[in-house]
């Protein structure tokens, strides 16, 4: 059986706030990043992920332990509250996860440059050839 379960941590890293959802799929666990600047109402909250939660990049999955809860609603709610005062912010599968998002953008920027940088020296080397044709024309 699929099973899909999301967390949003919203806490204070200085000199913002920031939201990290996580999202764990199939035992793999993938991380999105919100910085929301000054502190988020639960409203703004709750409005933010009604909005933009379809448009959030999450990072490539990593394998994760899938903790299976009760359905007791008084043990949720009671580890709800016990989450929410460790304030513990990022676990350390979601670090892993917005690192490997990290690398993966960065890989993704370098490539986008080289490209750019390598049609840029094609364009002066056209631009060469075309003045060099146009000069023996004259002749």
């Amino acid at each position: 059986m699929d099973r899909t379960n999301g967390m949003l941590t919203v806490f204070f890293d200085e000199p913002f706030w920031v939201g990290v959802f996580e999202r764990t799929e199939n035992e793999k666990l993938s991380v999105a990043k919100v910085t929301f600047g000054a502190e988020p109402k639960d409203s703004e909250v709750f409005e933010f992920i009604l909005k933009n939660y379809c448009r959030l990049k999450f990072s490539p999955a990593v394998e994760a332990e899938t903790r299976h809860t009760a359905d007791n609603p008084k043990r949720r709610q009671r580890n709800v509250r016990k989450q929410l005062d460790s304030a513990r912010g990022i676990g350390t599968k979601s670090q892993q996860a917005l690192k490997l998002m990290q690398e993966e953008m960065k890989t993704e920027r370098r490539q986008i440059t080289k490209d750019q940088r390598e049609a840029e020296k094609q364009r002066q080397y056209d631009l060469r050839q075309q003045k060099r044709r146009e000069k023996h024309k004259g002749h």
